[in-house]
Parts: C-alpha cells; structure tokens; sequence
C-alpha cells in the first residue's frame, strides 16, 4: 500500500468520520468515547479499520514481528529497578517475569497502515477529542512511539502501569486462545499510588477490580494506562499475539527512561541518556 492513501480507504468513516472534523457524525463519536472513558477510563471503538483491510493488517504485522526484541525479564508493575530502595510491603518489591517482545519505531516501515494512522494530523486530531485535550504529541521517543507488541505462546505481558498518559492501541492478531486484556480502571491518580489496591490485584486478591475486555483485529482501544493497572494475560495455542501500540502525550517531548527503554528494546540511544533527569508532569513511579 502506498504511503500516500487516503484515510478514508482505511478507516470506516462512515461510523467514524476522521476526515469532517466537528461534524455531527465526528461529535456523536466523540462523546460515545467520552462517555466509555469517563466511566471506567477505557473504549473500544469496534472495526475501526475496515475489514477488507484486516488481512493486511495482520500481514504487516507478521513481517514486522521478527524485528522484535525478545528477552524474559524479572520486572516490576512500575518497570523501576528491582533494588529500588522501597518499603517491605510495597508492591513495587513484587517480581514479576515479562516474556512479551516489542518491534520499535525504527522497524516500522512508514507505509505501514499502523505508521500512516500514528502520524495521521486527523486522526490525532479526533484521538485528542476523544481525550478531551486540546492537542496531543506523538511520543517522542525514537523508539517507543510506535510499537507492535508480541506476545508469543507461553508468554505474557505482566501486571504495568504505562509511562504515558493517554495509551491508544489496536490488536493486529489475535492468538488461538489466552492473551485477555485485563485492567483495573482508575486504580490510581495523579496525586494518589493507592498502593494496597495495587498489592491486592498483584498478589491476587483483588478480583473485584479487575476488569476483563474483549478485543478483535481492528478494533481501536483508547487506555488511560498510566493510571489504570493492566496486563495481557498468557497467551497458548500456536499463534502470537500482536497489538500496535500508539504513543502520545498532551505534552511534547516525552521520551521513556533508560531503564525502561533497556528492558523493552534492549537498547538505548542518546535521546534517552539526555532525558534522563527530565522531570514528568506527575510524581507516580513510572
């Protein structure tokens, strides 16, 4: 497909209409994602991508999987250091072992349908007002602002907060069987680590805040991740599981910390050396 494709020839814009900014149909959209977020700081908007494109999709990300970095590590749900000087009962002392993989930016070839989404002005423009922003950023993490992330048989995606604010993703394959999205909307703020809900759901009695989501190729899902404790659980079967994953902010110039970018593409580059003392909008541990 070439780089130069009209939104409109990947996305269903008749139910969604990226390309008529503040029409009717664009605000009835709009506030159907307002509504879902508010509630419980999650939506799914269903076929997104048209469906003639689906296989494409999964095409494109199975090319892309490869390039992926793969390596299992003990981790924690707030990807800081295990040696972190913390309390005795602070979840952050929980280990837990990430076997998912990441395809970073730079392996993402621009025509890509996932690439040419991500960087669409329109579709920003319709994911902030979904948000209620004024705007957002592309993440500016060279290799953290676009992602396909694979989990393969066996593995998982563990118990995590995420690093930016406002998560958007979008499954691209599913597996045979496994693989749940699994979230605990709200289950901390800006101002607040509510750090015993954290440690009921890490250790496995807190059921009751735990929600389970259903998600299809080609279904766009809009997160509020770094407030909402989420994981993916075992994936089984023969088949990977992939998801891209949309970084953006509602301020520039976000870029991951060294540790983290370590542990998810097993590299760091300057950019990520530069922001290290950078100072981010809240003080929750990452």
């Amino acid at each position: 497909m070439a780089a130069t494709v009209a939104l409109d020839e990947i996305v269903d814009t008749t139910r969604f209409p990226l390309t008529e900014p503040d029409s009717a149909g664009w605000r009835a959209a709009v506030a159907a994602a307002r509504a879902d977020l508010a509630q419980d700081g999650c939506t799914v908007l269903r076929e997104f991508i048209r469906p003639d494109l689906h296989e494409r999709l999964r095409d494109q990300g199975e090319q892309m999987a490869p390039h992926a970095h793969y390596q299992v590590e003990r981790v924690n749900a707030y990807n800081i250091p295990l040696d972190t000087e913390l309390p005795e009962d602070h979840p952050g002392r929980i280990v837990l072992e990430r076997g998912n993989a990441f395809v970073p930016r730079d392996r993402i070839d621009t025509d890509a349908l996932i690439h040419q989404l991500y960087t669409s002005q329109l579709f920003q423009r319709f994911i902030a007002d979904c948000f209620e922003l004024p705007g957002l950023h592309e993440f500016a993490d060279p290799l953290a602002g676009l992602v396909l992330n694979v989990v393969a048989p066996g593995m998982s995606h563990p118990w995590h907060f995420d690093t930016n604010e406002y998560t958007v993703s979008m499954l691209t394959r599913a597996p045979e069987a496994g693989g749940v999205f699994e979230y605990c909307p709200g289950i901390r703020s800006p101002h607040a680590e509510n750090l015993d809900d954290v440690r009921a759901v890490l250790t496995g009695s807190g059921a009751g805040l735990t929600q389970q989501l259903e998600l299809r190729p080609g279904d766009l899902q809009l997160f509020q991740g770094r407030y909402s404790l989420h994981r993916v659980s075992p994936v089984s079967g023969r088949t990977q599981r992939h998801t891209a994953i949309f970084a953006y902010s509602d301020r520039p110039g976000v870029i991951g910390t060294v540790e983290r970018t370590r542990q998810l593409f097993g590299r760091v580059l300057s950019d990520h050396h530069a922001a290290a003392d950078a100072v981010r909008g809240d003080r929750l541990l990452d």
